[in-house]
């Protein structure tokens, strides 16, 4: 069976393809900043299959060769370390956009020498959607690129990371001849598999609850969780599989969201109030044709992938 390396497994997304590829009988190794830490790093090991085949193996995004042992040997990379959502957070160039760019460079330079076959990295819809044009373009495929200054203009700074380090990952795999396919999903949502949400998860929990006095003014693409596991998991094992994929279901404003879930669960508190915060807000559509054609399944709906989210917060008592 083929061996894996997943970078940043605790992480929402990482952590069910680890699920994933230990079901499927694959040893895996996977990459945290603190193993020892067994308050976030102790679900893995109890996961089906984990004590006979998964490593957990210390990394830091920051550390130029801190990937070199872990993707030594193995038959394909997943590169999914990333922070993600820093909401007020003042030194964004440190806690997001250096992990984000440097992180992607010393991962892909650590598969370059240990001459690594297979290599998917987790981008994100946000290397792809931000643009002055984007209403004339729609809908928007994998041709289509972030504008930096966009980003800039409007203090997007996630995905000006995601797009730059989307770039430089392209552009090493080309020199190094490295067989690299991109996966680019919208907000991902669904059940908590970790003790603690974290990211997409923490800010839907917050919004439901009413945290913090108003919700995004974003327009965006959701999408199920298992639909971007099995995103993966195609830009892994399908030959046919190559380039970016885009990953994403219906797009809509938070607003819509609210209502929905109001009507279904009309017992929480809610945030009342959106964001004045402009530039998240165009709206526009995701082409999902070309991954459709490698015979993706349909996408989970908005309502499938809440729900399970939902369930999951009340299951495990924080909501």
């Amino acid at each position: 069976m083929p061996e894996f390396c997943v970078t940043g497994g605790t992480g929402f997304i990482a952590s069910y393809l680890v699920k994933a590829l230990l079901e499927k009988g694959h040893t895996v190794r996977t990459t945290v900043r603190n193993p020892g830490d067994v308050e976030k790093v102790g679900f893995l090991t109890e996961l089906s299959g984990a004590k006979e085949r998964l490593k957990i193996l210390k990394a830091d995004l920051l550390v130029e060769g801190s990937f070199d042992e872990a993707v030594r040997g193995v038959d394909g990379v997943f590169h999914m370390a990333s922070p993600v959502l820093i909401p007020y957070d003042e030194n964004v160039q440190q806690n997001l956009i250096d992990p984000c760019i440097k992180g992607t460079l010393n991962v892909l330079n650590s598969c370059v020498k240990a001459t690594v076959k297979h290599f998917v990295l987790t981008s994100s819809c946000s290397s792809i959607r931000y643009r002055d044009d984007v209403q004339e373009v729609c809908p928007l495929n994998e041709s289509h690129w972030t504008d930096l200054e966009y980003c800039k203009r409007y203090k997007l700074w996630y995905a000006y990371a995601k797009t730059i380090a989307e770039r430089e990952a392209w552009r090493i795999a080309k020199e190094n001849g490295m067989d690299l396919v991109v996966v680019n999903p919208s907000f991902v949502v669904g059940p908590l598999l970790a003790p603690q949400p974290t990211s997409t998860l923490l800010l839907i929990l917050s919004i439901v609850k009413g945290m913090k006095g108003e919700y995004p003014n974003t327009t965006v693409g959701f999408v199920h969780i298992n639909d971007v596991v099995a995103a993966h998991l195609l830009a892994m094992e399908d030959p046919k599989a190559s380039g970016r994929l885009i990953c994403s279901s219906t797009v809509a404003h938070w607003s819509q969201i609210i209502e929905m879930l109001r009507a279904k669960y009309p017992s929480y508190p809610y945030e009342n109030e959106c964001s004045s915060q402009e530039g998240d807000n165009n709206p526009h559509s995701m082409d999902t044709t070309k991954i459709t054609q490698l015979g993706f399944p349909p996408f989970k709906t908005l309502e499938q992938m809440f729900d399970d989210c939902i369930k999951s917060f009340q299951d495990k008592g924080f909501l």
